[in-house]
């Protein structure tokens, strides 16, 4: 029998498949079917079915307000399957659930997209009422304790100028001006750790700390998040901030990290 080469056996719509999908690496987070059309060559009925196929099947998702398309969740799901073969979901794991145990709370850690942050891991206490839980929700990073770290650690080599040009409001707490983010940002830089309150959902509170790996370099962040009336100011700076710096600094050990 006559062996033919891998690529006599590539489908081309399948490729074309593939060429819209990846056209959403390139730090944007929708695009429309024009430019879609213009960056493949290909014509817009084609692209146009094309998404409609990827939608059908949840790897895409369409803005209705601006008719413009962004991954779907499925992608999300893919992309935490392969974390899970990846250092930082597996080492993670056991820290987790041990800040969890330790802070009665929930903990959970997670990555950047864009400018939307991913929880990756959740881990919840043996509490009767679950407070919280992030597991497979986008997160904004502007408003978010895991976003904000995230924010200060790209500032540091940007300086500063990664902010979004608009802050959207999710809560009467939500920072929405510019300069008084860049000063509650400040002051995470000094202290290791940054803070909501309440911000994101109203009466829940979150802390992060920043996770790095042998390379020095921002590869998540770790947090812990719970009601409002439980993670008091006092509660956040004198004891789960403590447990949270801890357990970082102990997770981007194991990821190779040295101070």
């Amino acid at each position: 029998m006559v062996r033919r080469e891998k690529a006599n056996y590539v489908i081309q719509s399948v490729s074309h498949a593939f060429d819209v999908l990846e056209q959403f690496c390139t730090n944007v987070d929708e695009i429309g079917v024009t430019e879609l059309s213009k960056r493949l060559k290909l014509h817009k009925n084609n692209v146009f079915r094309l998404l409609a196929t990827l939608e059908a099947r949840g790897y895409i998702e369409q803005n209705r307000s601006t008719e413009n398309y962004r991954l779907g969740l499925r992608c999300l799901q893919l992309g935490q399957a392969f974390i899970h073969q990846m250092g930082l979901l597996l080492q993670s794991r056991t820290i987790l659930q041990e800040l969890s145990k330790g802070t009665k709370e929930s903990a959970y850690v997670a990555v950047r997209k864009g400018r939307s942050i991913i929880p990756l891991d959740f881990v919840e206490p043996a509490r009767a009422v679950r407070a919280v839980s992030f597991l497979g929700t986008v997160l904004p990073a502007h408003c978010t304790a895991a976003g904000k770290v995230h924010l200060v650690f790209e500032a540091e080599a940007s300086s500063g100028q990664n902010l979004p040009e608009s802050l959207e409001r999710y809560t009467e707490n939500t920072i929405v001006d510019r300069n008084l983010l860049r000063e509650h940002m400040s002051k995470i830089g000094e202290s290791g750790y940054a803070v909501e309150c309440g911000e994101f959902m109203a009466d829940v509170s979150a802390v992060a700390v920043p996770i790095r790996d042998y390379t020095r370099s921002l590869v998540g962040a770790l947090a812990v998040v719970g009601p409002g009336h439980r993670l008091t100011e006092d509660a956040i700076h004198h004891e789960i901030a403590p447990a949270l710096l801890k357990a970082g600094g102990e997770l981007s050990r194991r990821l190779g990290f040295h101070a």
